[in-house]
């Protein structure tokens, strides 16, 4: 079974539940959260680089012609797979304002480029509802089925862009996984055996950045 499908098509509702207990795609991740002269969030903006395994994957899916590489017009096609498949998934983009959680609206498109054997994709996403600079509010990327990790190496890949948002407190925050565990140890059994293919529970492990203004 293909890597690609699993992670954009959902069928990892087909594998087995131990599978899914941990992560089988790596990417790492960029995420810069820009405000506008309004001083609201205007868009977050994206950007994945895959593992070589997973991104192999890809191009042996993708690559119609069979010459060993993905077109302009395949790499266009990924883009469009995956900008239709995780739709259901938020773009595995979490936003939170006071602890409630919003949507994103739909991207209008996903570039995709393959470059030194790993896939790149670049993508922006705009809050699905007005979201002033105002109280506590945090970003994040993450896969809430845990089965791709989504990973930012250093806390200068979570930046903030826009000079209403430099009056703002703002950190980075990576969980501990087993703090986190022995907090939530009781709900965490609970809401995976309820549903294993995916909880706002996995979003606890996820590494945010957190903006106070």
């Amino acid at each position: 079974m293909r890597f690609l499908p699993l992670l954009v098509a959902g069928t990892a509702l087909l594998a087995p539940v131990a599978a899914l207990a941990h992560p089988h795609i790596f990417a790492e991740a960029r995420l810069e959260v820009v405000a506008d002269e309004g001083g609201t969030i205007s868009e977050l903006r994206n950007v994945w680089r895959f593992d070589e395994m997973f991104s192999a994957s890809v191009v042996m899916d993708f690559d119609k012609n069979s010459n060993g590489q993905l077109d302009p017009d395949e790499l266009a096609e990924v883009g469009k797979t995956v900008l239709e498949s995780l739709e259901e998934f938020n773009y595995y983009t979490t936003i939170t304002e006071d602890g409630r959680t919003l949507k994103v609206a739909k991207p209008d498109v996903i570039n995709v480029d393959f470059k030194d054997g790993q896939l790149l994709m670049f993508f922006t996403v705009k809050p699905g509802e007005v979201m002033p600079l105002k109280g506590k509010l945090t970003f994040g990327v993450y896969d809430p089925t845990m089965y791709a990790s989504m990973d930012f190496a250093s806390d200068s890949d979570l930046v903030t862009v826009g000079d209403k948002l430099d009056a703002c407190k703002h950190q980075v925050v990576r969980p501990d996984p087993d703090e986190v565990l022995s907090q939530n140890q009781s709900s965490l059994t609970d809401a995976f055996f309820n549903d294993p293919t995916g909880t706002d529970m996995s979003k606890l492990f996820a590494t945010r950045l957190e903006v106070t203004c």
